[in-house]
């Protein structure tokens, strides 16, 4: 189970994560009703179906990108997402580091931009100086204790990064 950290607040998770199981295929996966975020297979598949259902019901759609694959594929059809996810691999090499600059920096996205995944939560700050403005975070790693890392962070760099933390409470009792 993850808590959602975006900008600087935990806050329920609407979205759905669409994961493909070993019997699924892009093309024959259901597809959840309301605010998804599929894997890149399932946009490139079904592009069109996904478009479509966002106009029919309103609902968001979102794509995430595992760790090695690259924002260029997606590049085109950046204006058509809500919020883009980023997959942390424990043995990746840096990737999704890179990923969120480009998507923010050589595609010029600006909606929400979503680290996932094993999440170095000792890690969010760098994460958000690359671009990561919300933070599924894993259960085990209390909340609170996460946000009070971007504090130490904003209170270490004075012009805050652009970070917007708001005043929250830091203690993790309670969240």
């Amino acid at each position: 189970m993850f808590k959602l950290i975006k900008n600087g607040r935990v806050v329920v998770d609407g979205w759905k994560t669409l994961t493909l199981a070993e019997s699924d295929t892009p093309q024959t996966v259901k597809l959840p009703v309301g605010p998804v975020l599929v894997p890149l297979s399932v946009w490139q598949a079904r592009r069109a179906e996904l478009i479509h259902r966002e106009y029919e019901h309103g609902w968001p759609l979102g794509v995430w990108l595992a760790a090695e694959e690259s924002p260029e594929v997606i590049g085109r059809d950046i204006d058509d997402f809500t919020v883009i996810a980023v997959e942390f691999d424990k043995f990746a090499d840096g990737n999704s580091y890179s990923t969120a600059r480009q998507l923010r920096e050589r595609y010029g996205y600006k909606g929400e931009l979503r680290a996932i995944g094993d999440v170095p939560h000792d890690k969010l700050t760098y994460q958000h100086q690359v671009g990561f403005d919300a933070f599924a975070v894993r259960d085990k790693h209390k909340a609170g204790a996460v946000l009070s890392g971007l504090f130490d962070f904003k209170a270490a760099n004075q012009s805050g990064a652009g970070l917007h933390l708001g005043a929250l409470p830091v203690n993790s009792r309670e969240y």
